[in-house]
This record gives structure tokens, sequence and C-alpha cells, in this order.
């Protein structure tokens, strides 16, 4: 998900059919890479985008970044679809604290300790509670990985590979779950195509799910995940960090201190399991009941009967995460009171706990605005035209729409964005060229979108996914990189059988082949073994 926000206070020059809507993009995401200092490149690409919008005018392109930034907060009254995620982000960060300071998060990791004695079982537990919160890839990013860090902290998992385990199952699990906020979202786009095709004999829902097994790199991204888990694979870079990792050298990203409450707030010796289970337990109800309700007063409303995919298809998702999160906070406080802090002990948990989330809040202010320039900029409708206006065989449409809606999701940031955009696209190709391709080719564009957020430095829920982590960004990029690519490969090369075959079952087949190399060759390069003396306890 993606906030955009309308600058319209000035004539903004127009790039959707110049190769440089791409400058922005290209620029932040060389910079984050190159010098991992995630503020520096943002602001330099949203610099580089002003001044090509401005026609090069220094007053003009400042005048355009400092309404950018106001608009973040700001737009004809209060802009709740990006203050209330911060607000959440926030509220889940006191929550954590006061979570930590209470003691719950060692009594976790203590209890976990004695069921959970391997690294593969913490990571594996990664991937569990990434698949069963499901409603949201927001909410799953930053819920997921404050349960979990406690518990791979203990056993040397590093918080790159806990990052890559959020990450790698939030988003897939999301874009193929009919009951989730990605899932409503896109059965409504599918909806539409279907209706402007006159395309009556499958319902949009129907048509989701027969697509779920043509989302190849979804399907084979969880695959690796849990075999990432399984047998502890790490590849490139991340090898380095689970080394590290392994010799206790575990960091909080977000505060730059050893894991835990800082030393000035202490912890309660009072703390138990509950502390940590039921404000997390309150936390994900409160949401998804919130979540549902929202929905069901858009239906109510409009006189229509509920129904659990029509409420998420009509949910307020930010409201809901702010109402269960002040849910949850609520119930985390209430279980604070036995543990007698005192006022002073209140205000530093809560300033703490904000402080927290504040890397993370700059760090979305900034890719909110440069996606802002990248959308003035067109750089989306310019990569949709270089396929829309090529004359290519139907049989390689769904590797090429694979491929570019990945390009797309990469420099934009935003899979949502590249959703609305290239789902239509992709059905009016489909239906020009052979129909019968119509799943897959939407499937494909699901598919690259997710890739591309994956790889994206500017991706919004990339960004969550270190927070969640507490890792440090640029760290979570690089080591999630060869995940990604390595699976774009299986997706591709299943894609192409699909579009040469015009059979889905041929192309998953060859997929899943070519998955088993992968994870042949990925279990070659990790150098490591999960044996007993692998498994390291991190004290604290």
């Amino acid at each position: 998900m993606t906030c955009y926000y309308e600058i319209s206070f000035m004539d903004l020059l127009s790039f959707s059919h110049s190769p440089l809507s791409l400058a922005a993009p290209v620029v932040a995401i060389l910079l984050a890479i190159i010098t991992r200092k995630v503020l520096l490149s943002l602001g330099a690409g949203i610099l580089t985008g002003a001044l090509l919008l401005t026609g090069y005018s220094p007053l003009d392109s400042l005048a355009y970044i400092g309404k950018s930034f106001f608009a973040v907060f700001w737009d004809e009254g209060v802009n709740v679809s990006s203050v209330f995620i911060l607000l959440f982000l926030m509220l889940l960060g006191v929550i954590t604290t006061l979570i930590d300071i209470s003691g719950g998060a060692r009594a976790f990791g203590d209890w976990a300790r004695e069921r959970v004695k391997t690294r593969q079982g913490s990571q594996l537990l990664t991937v569990l509670l990434g698949v069963i919160i499901f409603i949201d890839d927001y909410f799953n990013s930053l819920a997921v990985g404050n349960i979990s860090r406690p518990l791979t902290d203990r056993h040397g998992v590093s918080r790159a590979k806990l990052a890559y385990l959020i990450d790698s199952t939030a988003a897939p699990v999301c874009v193929i779950t009919p009951v989730s906020s990605w899932g409503a979202y896109i059965i409504a786009l599918i909806g539409t195509i279907l209706a402007t095709h006159e395309i009556t004999d499958i319902s949009a829902i129907s048509a989701f799910v027969a697509m779920v097994p043509m989302n190849l790199y979804a399907v084979f991204a969880l695959l690796l995940v849990i075999c990432s888990a399984w047998m502890d694979l790490n590849v490139g870079s991340m090898r380095t960090h689970e080394r590290r990792a392994r010799a206790g050298e575990l960091y909080d990203a977000r505060k730059g201190t050893p894991p835990g409450a800082s030393a000035e707030l202490g912890r309660s010796s009072k703390g138990t399991v509950s502390d940590l289970v039921i404000p997390v337990v309150t936390l994900v109800i409160a949401t998804s009941a919130s979540l549902i309700a929202t929905g069901a007063a858009v239906l109510s409303e409009a006189g229509e009967a509920f129904s659990v995919l029509g409420a998420f298809e009509n949910t307020d998702v930010v409201h809901s995460l702010v109402y269960g999160g002040l849910i949850g906070l609520v119930v985390t406080m209430v279980r604070m009171i036995r543990h007698d802090l005192d006022g002073p002990a209140w205000s530093k948990a809560i300033i703490e706990g904000v402080r927290s989330m504040l890397p993370a809040i700059y760090i979305l202010v900034f890719a909110w605005v440069l996606v802002d320039v990248i959308s003035s900029l067109e750089t989306g409708r310019y990569l949709a035209g270089l396929v829309s206006s090529s004359s290519l065989e139907p049989s390689y449409l769904p590797m090429i729409l694979f491929l570019v809606s990945g390009a797309m999701a990469f420099a934009t940031g935003t899979s949502w964005g590249t959703f609305g955009i290239m789902l239509p696209i992709a059905g009016d190709m489909a239906a020009a060229a052979e129909i019968s391709m119509m799943l897959p080719m939407l499937a494909s564009v699901l598919a690259g979108a997710v890739f591309g957020d994956h790889c994206s430095p500017i991706s919004d829920t990339t960004i969550l996914s270190s927070t969640g982590a507490s890792c440090h960004h640029i760290d979570h990029v690089t080591t999630q990189l060869p995940y990604a690519l390595g699976i774009a490969v299986v997706a591709m090369s299943g894609y192409l059988v699909m579009g040469m075959s015009d059979s889905a079952a041929a192309g998953f087949t060859t997929s899943l082949v070519a998955f088993g190399v992968l994870l042949m060759l990925f279990r070659k390069l990790s150098g490591y073994s999960n044996t007993p003396e692998d498994t390291v306890l991190v004290k604290e």
C-alpha cells in the first residue's frame, strides 16, 4: 500500500513519454545501495524529480518539495491515510516498550527456549505467524517482527534473516488470500476488467482463486522462505549477518543498542509470558475486528448484505489499524498496573516507545514524498507504455508483463500502484491478443508487482519489515535480493512455458522443476548445515 498526494499549485512538466521519468527512482535506489544512507538517498531522488518537474527552477523545486512534505500531513484537511499509519507505528512502539519493561519479552524468550530449542524452530515459528496473520501486510510485518524477535535473538538468528522471513511471507500471503486488504482490492480491480471485456462465465472472486497457482512468484517465494527456515539457507551477504548473529553480535537498528529495554527504564522482575501474549493477541483480534467492522459499516450504509469478503473489500485499513492499536495499548497499560510504574516511568516508557519508531517514520515520510514525485513524473505510465505500444508475440506476454510490473514496482516502490496501472493494461492486451491468456497475464502482473516490491528500497512494506525486525533497512534490501531474484527466475521460466503452451499446469510444473534446481544451488551456496553446534543461544 502507498499513499498518493496530488500537488497542483503549479504547472509541472510531463515525462510520461520520456526515459527521464526514471531519473528520480534510479538516483534514490542507486544512492541507497552505494551510500547505505536512506534519508540522504531518498532526499536526492526527491530533489532530482522536483528539478525535472519544475524545469530546473531551484525556487519552484523547493516550493514543490515543501508542498509535498506538507501534503503528507495535511491535504485539504488532515491526511488520514498517512497520519494514521504513522500514529499506528507510534502506538506499536509504545506497546513494544511497555511489553519489554514488563519483562514479557524476556519471559516469552525463556518460555520459548524451553520449547523451541533450535534455530530452525525459531525461524519456522516466524514463518507460521506470518501465514496466520494474513489480514494486512503492514500489520503482518510489524506484529510478526515484534513477536518473533525475542525468540530469534535467543537463537542467534540475524535481524536481516528475520526481516527476510517477515517480508517474504507478508506480501506473498496477502496477495493470494481473498480475505485480506490486498485480496479485496485486487478482486475489485479484476471485477472491473472482466466487466469491461464482457467476460461473464467467471466471477471476480472465482478468477482470483483460479489465479493463485498462476501467481508463480508469490507461491514459490513462500516455498523458499519455508525451505530457508527449515534448511537454514543463507546465501550472499546473509551469510555474513548470520555468522555475526551466531557469535552474539546482535544490535537494535532503531536504538543502536543491544536488544531489550534501555538501562534507564530497566525491566520488571514480575514479567510473565502473558504480558506479551495477551497484548499481542488483543492487538490481532482488535485489528481484525476493526477491519471487518469498518467494512460492514460501509456495506450497511449502501444497503448491501454483509459478507466477510464484502467487508474486506470496503474496509478502512488505516482507521482499523489505529483502533486496534489503541485497544492493544489500553490492554497493555492495564496489565502494567501490577508492575508499579510511577508517573515519570510511564512518561519515559511512552517517550522511548515513540522515539524507537522515529527512524521508520522519517524513512516512510521521505518515501511517500518520493512516490508522489515519481507519480508526477508518470514513471509508471512510461513503463506501461513500453509494453502497450509494442507488438509482441502473445506467447511472451506473461513473462514480459511480469518483468515490466516488477520494474514498475521496483521504481515506484508500490505494488498497489502497479496493480492499478498494469492490471487493466494486461486485460486489454489479453482481450486483443488471446482472451484465453487473460488470467495468466493478470496473475503475472500480481507476481511481478510483489517481486519488484520485495527488491525496492523505497517500498513502504520493505521499510516496515525492516522496522518490525529492527534491522538496518539497506541490510534487509541487500540480503533479501538474492532470494527474490532467484524466485524471479523460477517465475519467469514458468511464465514463458505458460505463454508458449497456453497451459497453466505446464507453467507451474516448469517453475516447480526450476525451484528444485534453485534449492539445490542455494543449499550448496549456503555453507551452513543445521547441526547442533550451529545452534547458539545469545546471552542478554
